[in-house]
């Protein structure tokens, strides 16, 4: 995948109604999108499938909902307020500002980009003898750009670490690295940067209390522990899930909605016995792992990241990376959090937020292991390996989104073949019929080989025509998407057999 690739997505994505710019007719606003009728309806099947998986399929794990303010205490337990930070830089020139990590990463990026045209030129060169694993062993160019990389992040880590801020700065400067907008090198010094949304509750001027948009959904189940696990008589170790909105002040939101200010996040927080954290967490990347696969993603677009620099409540951590279109980015982290949240929470409120362990007759404070995933950067995850333009074999080409069926905004689109002739009220009674098992289309605008394609690039997994032979035969023609087979299919037939394609239980099981 390339940026090219990107820009058609984005294209794709607006043009197909599934993301739209907020406020688009007031020129919009940086960074926010809205989700289209068909974008919604893809982004509600993978919330649903992640809750089928995290919660309905576990006996030990349920699920809530918080609300979006909490009270401000919960932020100072949790270290926001104090320590929730990013290094910002200014380019003087563009007026422009930056993460200064991103800027970092964003050069070794274009090692790694230079390294794979090498990779692409030498594969043009040698053919079916080219030996990718070798030629990356012992091309010179291959291994100083290796080291060159190695060498970037091994300071990188070390400035972020010990929160080097001169350090950081020092590394931008040494690389020779440019202000996107204004070419310069010009740059301000580098400072720590709070990512909360402030905002006052209460509706009189000076009587109000400031209050904060929640940066993560985490701590919204930390201090529900107690509720959950006492009304729900949870045994340890059992999880706590939940999706929902969180919000961050980002220096630079970009990568259309790979980096938002208001984003959703599905996460559980599973909690255990202290000394086991280690034997969750493994268990937890294996299945989190398992489940992106599940989805049909190529192994070869997956890969764990683990941690140098890890956050002040970890012991352990990883991410799943996902291959971006923009190069590997994080997908789905996965924490072990010791004790630390509940603990603090603990010491703040005053309250006691405690396991009584029958087997062991103690009470301790539960360990936590976290999976938390970006709603809308696992929308463009798929969006990015499903969107595909195909040259068919009559010259033609298409463009097909080649999402799970499972997934897919609408299961079935329904099409008579004429608007004439008794066909269209035959289709509208077989899209009647289907419409209460799943979401199905009706579409008789243009001519069938259109819709088609309109459908391919939609997502939709079958396309139902109905044609004269149907009103003496009651059977339709159902076209696949993926290998454009079609079959005759018994209008009786039929609501069992999309069904039997299209299920969500059909994930579970590959």
């Amino acid at each position: 995948m390339t940026e090219e690739h990107f820009k058609k997505i984005i294209s794709h994505s607006k043009e197909f109604g599934f993301i739209f710019p907020s406020s688009e007719i007031y020129d919009g606003l940086s960074a926010t999108y809205d989700y289209g009728q068909n974008g919604v309806e893809l982004k509600n099947n993978i919330k649903k499938y992640w809750w089928r998986s995290m919660v309905q399929m576990h006996k030990n794990s349920v699920g809530i909902d918080v609300a979006i303010f909490m009270h401000p205490n919960t932020w100072k337990a949790s270290g926001h307020i104090d320590a929730f930070n990013d290094p910002l830089i200014d380019n003087k020139d563009s007026k422009k500002r930056y993460r200064a990590d991103i800027l970092i990463e964003d050069h070794i990026l274009k090692i790694e980009g230079k390294i794979e045209k090498e990779i692409k030129k030498a594969k043009k060169r040698f053919g079916e003898d080219f030996n990718e694993k070798t030629f990356r062993e012992t091309n010179p160019n291959v291994l100083r750009r290796e080291r060159d990389k190695s060498d970037i992040k091994i300071k990188m880590d070390k400035a972020f670490n010990s929160e080097d801020l001169s350090a950081i700065y020092d590394l931008i400067i040494e690389l020779g690295i440019t202000c996107p907008v204004s070419g310069s090198k010009n740059w301000t010094s580098v400072r720590q940067f709070n990512l909360m949304f402030q905002t006052n509750l209460g509706s009189v001027s000076g009587e109000s209390t400031s209050i904060f948009l929640r940066p993560e959904t985490a701590q919204g189940i930390f201090v529900n522990y107690l509720n959950v696990q006492k009304t729900g008589r949870k045994k340890i170790p059992f999880g706590i899930a939940q999706i929902g909105k969180a919000f961050r002040n980002e220096i630079i939101a970009r990568q259309f909605i790979f980096r938002m200010r208001e984003f959703e996040q599905m996460e559980m927080q599973f909690f255990i016995t202290p000394g086991t954290q280690q034997k969750w967490y493994e268990h937890w990347k294996e299945t989190r792992m398992k489940w992106h696969k599940s989805l049909g993603i190529p192994e070869n677009f997956l890969r764990f990241h683990d941690h140098v620099k890890l956050a002040h409540y970890a012991d352990a951590a990883c991410d799943i990376e996902f291959k971006f279109p923009f190069g590997f980015k994080e997908l789905e982290g996965i924490h072990s959090r010791t004790d630390f949240d509940l603990k603090q929470h603990e010491e703040l409120s005053k309250k006691k937020i405690r396991y009584f362990d029958p087997e062991k007759n103690e009470s301790y404070i539960p360990y936590v292991v976290e999976t938390s995933i970006g709603l809308d950067r696992m929308f463009l995850a798929l969006m990015s390996y499903s969107f595909k333009e195909e040259t068919l074999e009559d010259g033609t080409s298409r463009t097909i989104l080649a999402l799970p069926f499972s997934l897919a905004p609408n299961k079935a689109a329904v099409l008579p073949l004429v608007k004439k002739d008794g066909l269209s009220e035959k289709a509208k009674e077989i899209f009647n019929d289907l419409k209460s098992i799943c979401n199905c289309a009706y579409d008789e605008k243009d001519s069938i080989g259109k819709r088609y394609r309109r459908n391919d690039a939609l997502g939709t997994p079958f396309c139902i025509t109905v044609d004269y032979e149907s009103i003496e035969d009651n059977s339709v023609t159902v076209r696949e998407r993926d290998s454009m087979n079609q079959e005759r299919i018994k209008i009786s037939e039929l609501s069992n057999f999309i069904d039997s394609k299209v299920n969500m239980n059909l994930l579970f099981w590959n």
